[in-house]
Order: structure tokens, then C-alpha cells, then sequence
């Protein structure tokens, strides 16, 4: 990947994932669209996500809203607003949108060892953003 898009993934993303916004690395450039479904490697298809959330997501571009059992597209950080899908409580993030609950659940965000890091975090002083 070119050093510019590299930067401009980076920059754009605040330092956090764009998925969970955990604010620690190992971050990597994820593909929203993975190159086995056509994407490619533009800065409209790509973001900036931790480990973690880039190793769950994989190639799914889907997942099933576990409130009414319906297969909806995952969150695109490309073309969604986080917060329109999001929001926090406490270490638990919240998903309020089919799209949302799918992702929390694909991604496996609230794990118990991620609920554990982000306690922890917040107890040295992280805000959830």
C-alpha cells in the first residue's frame, strides 16, 4: 500500500478503530469490501481497525441481527456514521441498529476479555468516544 493512502486511513480515523474505537494497537487497513468480493485497495474501501476486529469480520460483509434474527449488512465506516448505529455503556458498546447489533455480534466486541481491556481503560481514565 502506497505511504499517502496509508496516512490519509490512518489520519482520517482519530486513532482508534473505526469498527469498536479501541484506542490501542496493533491497528491494521482493513478492506470493507475483502478483495474476494471485488474490493480493492482505495481509500473508499478501506479502514483502520484493530486486530481484533479485523480477524472477526474477515470477509463478511453480513451478519444476523440477534434481536429479530434477520441478515443485515455489517457497519460500513466508509458510509455509515458511527454513531447512528453505536453508543456506549460503560465498557459495553451498544448497538442500536439492526446493523449495529450484527456487528457488535460478528466482530465479537463485547467479549469478555474486550469488556476486561476496556474497564481497564476507562478506570486509567479513557473516555469512550
Amino acid at each position: 500500500m502506497e505511504k499517502a493512502l496509508a496516512e490519509l486511513v490512518r489520519g482520517r480515523s482519530s486513532g482508534v478503530c473505526e469498527y469498536c474505537h479501541f484506542p490501542e494497537p496493533p491497528f491494521q487497513f482493513e478492506h470493507v469490501i475483502a478483495h474476494q468480493h471485488g474490493g480493492r485497495t482505495i481509500a473508499d474501501n478501506l479502514a483502520f481497525a484493530c486486530l481484533k476486529c479485523n480477524l472477526y469480520k474477515g470477509p463478511n460483509l453480513s451478519g444476523i441481527d440477534p434481536d429479530s434474527g434477520a441478515i443485515v449488512p455489517l457497519f460500513n465506516p466508509r458510509s455509515q456514521i458511527w454513531r447512528a448505529h453505536f453508543r456506549w455503556d460503560g465498557p459495553w458498546l451498544v448497538g442500536i441498529t439492526p446493523t449495529g447489533r450484527a456487528t457488535i455480534e460478528v466482530l465479537d466486541i463485547n467479549s469478555a476479555a474486550r469488556i476486561t481491556t476496556r474497564e481497564r481503560l476507562i478506570m486509567e481514565g479513557w473516555m469512550p468516544a
